[in-house]
């Protein structure tokens, strides 16, 4: 099947091509219009509708109107002279707000953008006064916009209206701070702005760079990003569609996170090809360069294939997860990697089909065969030491593995960013409740479609502001049928830190479970809430899905490497990798720079990411390490030659895929992924793959591969002389 593929599109270079061309132009084009139909933005929309919060959600929607894509800015207005807010001033600002309230903000464009490509995000926010600060330092309005908050659409509606509040409360002499998730969210990108672009332009230049160092040639290096932004496009493109079919929404950094895996493998892959395509063609030179094409493709199409199953398998296993960010990253990953395997299958052989030797061009190293090198030398090092070289590097990942020791979980993203919205937020905390801009808000329904009154809640409120960390309760709002009350609570610590959602699932959820009247039925929402419902829900599904996908992965190598032996030899050695990433995370992000914990995604991403992709190497130097036991000689010989020959390609994609993590750092709040990606990535590729494995390799030989174990080849007959009674010659 595989041969097949490629073989057809080594033979059809050109339509193949072509086809891709077509196709991942018109999708790449469509991606932000057809992206914006499948994302939803709210975290606790992802939460299974059993939680609590997901319960409170439903809620605040269905009788209280609260559009479930609705985000809040908080926005504080004072006077410029630092003065109290006098009754006029208060007047004055309540009728600014009013104005701003009856006009529609349109979403700026740019004059050569077709509308069609990105949804328009203009809308008429409603602002209301919210609460005035104990001593009249400021007044607090409540702006409701809708949208995502890193929807880039809703950032600049965000922004024109901000401009626009700004100036008119400036010409009233006021001063003014914006705050919220959407203020912080559009500060944050309008600081990084810079960065994300140098970040870009780095992973770029690295990717080029290496390709020229590596292989001296323009089109090799070119052309690995050509063809992997022609593929990322229609992965894309399918990506949407599959959602858009099955009905699955996708957590808004989704799209994102698929680029980063796309290049990183895509590039992968392409190495794997262009490195057994040199070597190829040096070995038999006189072979047409399509017929080389085909062979290579045919050969190697074989390891890319397990190793884009292998990782397709371990996000597939996301689909059982109940957290819903979870439950639809898996399969849009899996999808995107199925394409991009396609890709790897047709597209890349077409291009090596249709380039040929000018692949290489201008360098003449396929006129000669190059001398052995550092790689050399170090495949004879691990022939010759391979316990010491195995010893060594456990070492090394056991003292990085002992980091995670008290490991914690953070599931917030509370603190000083250093944001205008920071600034503002901790003004406001100095004179208010650190969550009167994002309260925790307390549903209360009645039970048998009966009726509330705000008397018969009393005690509730009461027992609620007796809670310590409450700071202060607001007065009950009934709904419009009398039949379902909320209350908002504003607590004392930032609603995304570790103590609100503690207080949230504690003794507030307690409290409500004491005094809710009877006949009626209570519900804890708000972001405090939501969060602590995902670290239960996050908790669950890591015992889930570790096991299942490292199931599948072992499945996966056993059927590709056909042995016993080998796939327990490489999950062990990942199982070791991954360890000694977290580990090392947790050093350098709890222990050393005090942050509350590691983020509650980065488990369950390590192990995906660091499992999966960096099995990706490994299967290629296996695989090259069974092939080479097959010739003549001891085992050792082999594993010399198949990392003499495989380094080049592993350390270049390692390199590659660790330089596209890196990028990461680029976006707030992703530091962590990105450390930890990046470490893992060449832990995976420089020390798993290049040491620990064929260290064992060599210690076991050939009963690595049991049962089946590669008998080597006969050595070829010399060759009979023809005059056996010649006399001899002997040369000293």
């Amino acid at each position: 099947m595989i041969r097949a593929l490629t073989g057809f599109s080594t033979r059809h270079a050109w339509k193949v091509i072509a086809l891709w061309a077509v196709l991942g132009l018109a999708l790449a084009g469509l991606s932000p219009m057809l992206l914006g139909r499948v994302t939803q933005a709210q975290t606790g929309d992802f939460l299974p509708k059993s939680y609590d919060s997901a319960a409170a959600l439903r809620i605040a929607e269905e009788r209280f109107g609260v559009k479930p894509d609705a985000t809040t800015v908080t926005v504080l207005v004072a006077r410029t002279d630092g003065k109290a807010l006098s009754a006029a001033d208060q007047q004055r600002i309540e009728a600014e707000a009013a104005e701003l309230g009856k006009r529609r903000v349109v979403m700026p464009r740019k004059d050569d953008e077709p509308a069609f490509l990105k949804p328009d995000r203009s809308q008429t926010p409603r602002v209301a006064p919210a609460m005035t600060a104990p001593d009249r330092s400021f007044e607090l309005l409540s702006v409701e916009l809708t949208g995502s908050a890193v929807d880039e659409g809703v950032q600049e509606v965000y922004r024109t209206f901000r401009d626009s509040a700004r100036a008119q409360f400036a010409g009233a002499g006021m001063r003014t701070g914006f705050t919220g998730g959407l203020a912080e969210a559009a500060d944050s990108a309008d600081d990084n702005r810079t960065a994300a672009v140098i970040g870009s332009s780095l992973v770029t230049g690295l990717i080029v760079l290496l390709n020229v160092l590596v292989f001296r040639s323009v089109l090799a290096a070119v052309l690995p990003l050509l063809a992997v932004a022609l593929i990322g496009g229609v992965a894309t493109g399918a990506v949407a569609g599959a959602a858009e079919l099955t009905g699955l929404r996708l957590d808004v950094s989704t799209p994102g996170l698929i680029s980063v895996v796309l290049l990183g493998i895509g590039v992968d892959y392409l190495l794997f090809l262009l490195f057994r395509f040199r070597e190829h063609l040096r070995a038999r030179p006189d072979q047409p360069a399509r017929e080389a094409a085909a062979e290579v493709s045919g050969r190697v199409g074989t390891a890319i294939t397990s190793a884009a199953l292998t990782i397709v398998a371990a996000f597939a296993t996301l689909g059982v997860a109940t957290f819903g960010q979870f439950r639809s990253l898996g399969p849009a990953i899996a999808v995107a990697v199925l394409v991009m395997l396609l890709g790897s299958l047709t597209l890349m052989p077409a291009l090596l089909a249709a380039c040929g030797r000018k692949m290489f061009w201008p360098s003449r190293s396929l006129r000669r065969e190059p001398r052995g090198g550092v790689a050399a030398r170090y495949g004879a090092f691990v022939a010759r030491r391979p316990l010491a070289l195995l010893l060594g590097s456990v070492a090394l990942l056991g003292a990085l593995a002992a980091g995670m020791t008290g490991v914690r979980m953070d599931y917030g993203q509370g603190g000083d960013s250093g944001t205008a919205a920071s600034a503002t937020a901790a003004e406001i905390s100095r004179a208010l409740p650190a969550g009167v801009s994002d309260p925790t808000t307390v549903y209360v329904t009645a039970d048998g479609g009966g009726t509330l009154d705000t008397a018969r809640l009393d005690g509730l409120s009461r027992a609620l502001a007796e809670v310590e960390g409450v700071g202060q309760v607001a007065g009950t709002v009934l709904n419009q049928d009398r039949r379902a009350a909320r209350i908002d609570l504003f607590l004392t610590a930032d609603p995304q830190s570790a103590r609100a959602r503690e207080l949230a699932s504690g003794p507030v959820r307690a409290a409500v479970a004491a005094h809710t009247p009877a006949g009626t039925s209570a519900h804890v929402g708000g972001t405090a809430a939501v969060f602590a419902d995902v670290s239960a829900a996050v908790d669950h599904d890591l015992t889930i899905v570790f096991p299942v996908a490292a199931v599948l992965i072992a499945l996966i190598l056993l059927l590709l490497l056909r042995s016993v032996l080998a796939p327990v030899v490489l999950m062990l050695s990942v199982g070791l990798g991954f360890a000694a990433t977290l580990g090392a995370a947790t050093l350098l992000f709890q222990h050393v720079l005090d942050e509350p914990g590691v983020s509650f995604t980065l488990p369950l991403v390590l192990f995906l990411f660091v499992v999966a992709l960096g099995t990706d190497y490994n299967i290629l130097i296996t695989d090259r390490i069974r092939e080479e036991m097959h010739r003549p000689g001891p085992a050792r010989a082999a594993v010399a030659r198949a990392v003499r020959h495989t380094t080049p390609a592993v350390a270049t994609a390692g390199l590659v895929l660790a330089g596209s993590f890196a990028s990461l750092a680029t976006t707030p709040g992703s530091e962590q992924i990105a450390f930890s990606l990046t470490l893992g990535i060449l832990l995976s590729a420089g020390v798993l793959s290049l040491a620990v494995v064929p260290a064992l390799a060599t210690l076991l030989g050939r009963a690595l591969w049991w049962p089946l174990r590669p008998a080597p080849a006969p050595a070829p007959a010399p060759t009979p002389d023809p005059d056996p009674h010649r006399p001899r010659v002997l040369i000293p």
